[in-house]
């Protein structure tokens, strides 16, 4: 089973990570899962649309463009974040505290990163923040860049390339946890309300009993198992398409606001 991965670390370190999963997968349904990460959020969309692979992990941003471009894909499960206990998550803004930035406003003349066009805590949450307040980042940035990832983009800010970033909460705190961010010189500026989190995506052409068999074993996976969004897993729980419908409003609302989909 070839499984579509949206990138959140180096290639090679997403691929150890989730091997272990890879392993309990194949131990649990008999079938070898082969996890595919791909070079950006769209090539995920992509694989999955056009069937070239029949399961995915996506971003809520990725999961309602890709249902929209294919209705014959559904999300399963979602993984429960260890900080909130809960299938959800934050976006945050986080800048490196000797920019000056203290707030949104300050953000105006500095330079700013964004993971990807097509990442919900990384793009699509924070754009619609500057743009209920006003900040137009083409426009009141010095400069705006795509990272890639959110690992990339955190050393972006790391390496002094750019003075802040859109981030999701649960990887920012990690990295500082692990000494990749420092405490003192970075920080969180801005939190969003409550995001669901990204969902395991199947092609409903797979056959039924194999969707229950990966419900089944996601949901009864052993705790501490490196779970698809690259942490320690707290478990998963079941999801639907209608769990995503504030991501699709947010969407639809940043799309109707700037003329053309983001």
């Amino acid at each position: 089973m070839h499984v579509a991965v949206v990138p959140w670390q180096s290639r090679e370190e997403q691929q150890k990570k989730l091997q272990p999963l890879a392993d309990y997968l194949h131990k649990s349904t008999g079938r070898k899962f082969d996890f595919q990460i791909t070079k950006d959020y769209k090539t995920s969309v992509d694989l999955l649309v056009n069937g070239k692979v029949d399961i995915a992990y996506l971003g809520g941003s990725t999961y309602v463009l890709a249902r929209q471009q294919n209705p014959n894909v559904e999300p399963i499960v979602a993984p429960i974040d260890q900080t909130t206990g809960r299938p959800w998550y934050s976006a945050v803004i986080a800048v490196n505290t000797g920019s000056g930035i203290k707030s949104l406003a300050d953000l105006k003349g500095k330079r700013f990163a964004f993971v990807s066009p097509n990442s919900t805590s990384g793009y699509l949450v924070p754009m619609v923040k500057f743009k209920a307040t006003g900040i137009n980042p083409e426009r009141d940035f010095a400069s705006v860049k795509y990272s890639g990832s959110h690992d990339k983009v955190q050393a972006d800010l790391a390496a002094g390339v750019v003075d802040a970033i859109a981030d999701e909460k649960p990887s920012f705190l990690r990295s500082q946890k692990s000494g990749k961010l420092n405490t003192t010189k970075y920080k969180i500026i801005w939190e969003s309300d409550p995001i669901p989190t990204g969902p395991i995506v199947v092609s409903t052409k797979l056959p039924p009993q194999l969707i229950a068999d990966l419900k089944r074993v996601l949901i009864n996976s052993p705790a501490g198992l490196v779970d698809v969004s690259g942490t320690q897993s707290a478990g998963y729980t079941l999801t639907k398409d209608s769990d995503y419908e504030p991501i699709r409003q947010l969407k639809t609302s940043l799309e109707s606001n700037t003329g053309a989909a983001k």
